[in-house]
């Protein structure tokens, strides 16, 4: 129930933020676009409107890479769950019409709540590629943590700065994969099959 409760106030947040942005979006305007108080919302949210912004962020941080998740559940290999992923996560940002805005509007506003929220998907993107990398032989003296820490802190850097890399060509993508990513894991020629996980 206090997770309904909860996830109730962090969708409409973000609800409030869809219609008004993150800087016009009031703690007033969240309870009762959630139907709860203002006291019921301190409860669940202690730091106030600071802390509801946040949540609504990583809720939809998550949201993300869970669909991203999805996208290349069923790619054979570390190449092409990595070629299809930056493809797909780079078509989902760009179509994020809310995500999209915010970074017009209100940059100063975003980018801070989501540098606060970078370790928390480094992490998950580490134990994500940690999971497909187990049993695999890499690059000598290359330990599977590091392996993923490295692959998921390179893969978050291309999403939000692709640099001079075209994320909407294939190509491109593949020769980003082959020479910024897979050089650093794998000996060259080496297959590189995933793990079922």
């Amino acid at each position: 129930m206090a997770r309904d409760v909860r996830m109730g106030i962090v969708e409409a947040a973000y609800g409030c933020v869809v219609r008004r942005g993150i800087g016009a979006t009031s703690l007033e305007e969240v309870a009762r676009a959630a139907g709860v108080s203002r006291a019921t919302l301190y409860r669940y949210f202690p730091g106030g409107r600071d802390e509801v912004i946040g949540a609504v962020v990583s809720w939809q941080t998550l949201s993300f890479f869970e669909v991203l998740a999805q996208a290349v559940a069923g790619a054979p290999d570390l190449e092409t769950l990595l070629v299809e992923g930056l493809l797909a996560a780079h078509r989902a940002v760009e179509e994020h019409a809310v995500l999209q805005r915010l970074l017009a509007t209100e940059p100063q506003l975003l980018v801070p709540q989501l540098t606060v929220e970078s370790p928390q998907i480094v992490a998950m993107l580490k134990g994500f590629f940690l999971a497909r990398f187990a049993g695999h032989r890499l690059r000598a003296g290359l330990e599977h943590a590091e392996a993923a820490d490295y692959v998921a802190r390179l893969v978050l850097s291309f999403i939000g700065s692709p640099g001079r890399w075209d994320l909407d060509d294939r190509d491109q993508v593949r020769e980003l994969v082959r020479s910024e990513i897979m050089a650093g894991l794998v000996a060259p020629g080496e297959p590189f099959e995933l793990s079922a996980s």
